[in-house]
């Protein structure tokens, strides 16, 4: 049996309709400010400390300085066994750029953890049924 043009454009509006409830939850789209805010953040990292890369960072320009000579790049540095490289500086490197994104990303964390539980600390706005037990109390207690 042929599906009829107005049952495909149901099933296409009933799609939509889920994606958009999917997408509403919040859940995908915090999800997703987090994904860029923590790439955008690599990236400032990775200018303080070096990217492994030609970029030394202002870290290795600062050791560069204090020891004298050109800014230093620890992705050359590493031990040969048995006719083999392995190239320990770039995963020092690498484990250093985690290091200080970790505690960054652990600082902001932190932060926003003492924001929100600040906020719950505050006190709640009386319901309607608070403020009318507050007022049938009042008159009450007048003669």
């Amino acid at each position: 049996m042929p599906v009829l043009p107005t049952e495909k454009l149901r099933e296409k509006k009933r799609l939509v309709r889920e994606f958009r409830a999917f997408v509403d939850r919040g859940n995908v789209v915090e999800l997703g400010v987090a994904f860029v805010m923590g790439a955008t953040f690599k990236t400032v990292i990775d200018s303080f400390a070096g990217d492994g890369g030609e970029n030394p960072g202002i870290l290795g320009g600062l050791i560069g300085a204090i020891f004298g000579g050109k800014t230093p790049n620890f992705n050359d540095k590493g031990v040969t066994l048995n006719g083999s490289f392995l190239p320990l500086g770039s995963l020092l490197t690498a484990a250093f750029n985690f290091l200080l994104v970790s505690l960054a990303m652990f600082l902001v964390i932190r932060l926003y953890n003492r924001f929100r539980s600040g906020e719950a600390n505050a006190k709640p706005a009386p319901t309607t049924n608070e403020i009318l037990t507050e007022i049938r109390d009042e008159l009450r207690r007048r003669p």
